[in-house]
């Protein structure tokens, strides 16, 4: 069983988030809130939030009165770019330069461990 959360329209540019994203992908679901949370990176928030959201909706599951919290993990956890604003500035002699505000997509998907049984 798996749940996930979706952060959307987040102020950050996506290769930012990524960076701290990569950090958290596969670990157990403690080691990848605490690691956050020590993390000295403003992703690393909304990342946090995007992760507890996901356990939430794991347990709130219909299915979900057997789960252990601390049997999951981070299956896959992915950032994809949103909108971005344009705005200008003023640039060398007298020419307008092009400053791009991007945003972007957090999406963190979390299962349980399945036991592995060898024949």
């Amino acid at each position: 069983m798996e749940a996930r959360a979706i952060a959307r329209y987040i102020r950050m540019s996506p290769r930012k988030v990524r960076r701290v994203i990569d950090l958290v992908r596969g670990q157990e679901v403690d080691a990848a809130l605490n690691a956050l949370h020590f993390l000295r990176k403003r992703a690393a928030l909304p990342i946090e939030k995007t992760l507890r959201s996901a356990v939430a909706n794991m347990m709130n599951n219909p299915g979900a009165k057997k789960i252990d919290p601390e049997n999951l993990y981070v299956k896959t956890a992915y950032v994809d770019s949103g909108f971005t604003m344009k705005r200008f500035r003023a640039g060398s002699m007298g020419r307008a330069s092009r400053i791009r505000k991007r945003s972007c997509h957090i999406t963190i998907v979390v299962s349980e461990y399945e036991p592995t049984i060898k024949a």
